[in-house]
């Protein structure tokens, strides 16, 4: 009998923190999917988490510890498949040092993740962007606060653990302003500031004149602002800015809403998508397809090449001779 507590261990130790230098982040949603598991047998079996042993995590008891994530506790397909990531690194990680539960290892492995239904991503049009933008109180602190980061949020397109990571020495102002920032796995990029971005950058942080390290976005402590509490502004003053516009209100606007609304102003303005995977530090470029998947104008210029009446832009192929043109047949 092998316990489970020195694996797991091991596991976060060895594998995340060592072998694979994992961010803050991973290692926090890891940290949850293997306490829901450790609970979810206690409750189920009865044995104690740190008396649980190898051969309990069989292939059923994980499918049935799916399901139950959905049933139970309402979690959508993609977390589902989020959780099933982690379980499947650790068995990864387990079938070097546990050869014996092979067997028991690949069936786990063997656990398919679920197909999930695409559906359009939301952005915000640019009346919805003025609109957002209008929504802070400039004459108040918090205000200019909050204006400042919808405005760098939506210019720049950074995931809302960026932004609250962002200290004052992150940003270069002057000709060619941009910021810098450690994202997903731990990559440092580089994003340019648009001069109007720039200009409110610069107004806020002569402002503030703190020290270089001190947070771009400070809380009411001092500290940096939490990533529940960005989602707060933003819902807070999307729900002002719908009384003004209000298109806004059937959108569920969140920080990741203005990371899209980054993308595709980028690709309505051409950019090439390689490009745009670089600026949102996208680990592969297929990841922004989606944003031409959602962008109705493409589909509308599709639709007018189509249209009866209207010559196509390339002449039919017509073969110049009978030997090609039955060559073409075959």
């Amino acid at each position: 009998m092998t316990a489970l507590a020195p694996t797991l261990e091991a596991f976060f130790y060895q594998r995340l923190m060592t072998q694979r230098h994992a961010s803050p982040n991973t290692i926090s949603a890891y940290r949850d999917t293997f306490r829901l598991l450790v609970t979810y047998l206690h409750d189920a079996t009865g044995t104690q988490p740190s008396d649980l042993v190898f051969e309990t995590l069989d292939a059923g008891t994980i499918s049935a510890f799916l399901d139950h994530l959905e049933a139970d506790r309402g979690v959508g397909v993609a977390t589902r498949n989020a959780r099933l990531a982690a379980i499947h690194s650790l068995f990864r990680f387990a079938a070097f040092r546990h050869p014996e539960h092979s067997g028991l290892i690949a069936r786990v492995l063997d656990i398919p993740t679920k197909r999930t239904q695409r559906t359009d991503i939301s952005y915000l049009a640019q009346g919805e962007v003025e609109a957002l933008l209008s929504a802070p109180d400039t004459t108040t602190r918090r205000g200019r606060r909050d204006h400042v980061l919808i405005a760098v949020a939506i210019q720049t397109g950074l995931r809302v653990s960026e932004l609250v990571g962002l200290r004052r020495h992150d940003v270069t102002l002057g000709t060619g302003a941009y910021l810098t920032c450690v994202g997903k796995g731990r990559k440092q990029r580089s994003t340019p500031l648009t001069v109007e971005t720039a200009n409110i950058v610069e107004q806020w942080l002569n402002e503030q004149q703190d020290h270089p390290d001190a947070p771009l976005f400070p809380g009411p402590t001092g500290g940096p602002l939490t990533t529940d509490a960005v989602r707060r502004i933003v819902q807070r003053h999307a729900t002002a800015a719908a009384d003004t516009h209000p298109s806004i209100a059937a959108k569920h606007v969140t920080p990741h809403i203005l990371r899209h609304t980054c993308a595709m102003r980028l690709l309505h303005a051409g950019v090439d998508r390689a490009v745009i995977a670089l600026w949102l530090g996208h680990e592969s470029i297929r990841t922004t397809d989606i944003y031409q998947h959602a962008d109705l104008a493409i589909k509308e210029r599709a639709l007018a090449r189509t249209t009866p009446g209207q010559p196509p832009t390339m002449p039919r192929y017509r073969p110049p001779d009978e030997l090609l043109s039955f060559l073409e047949s075959l």
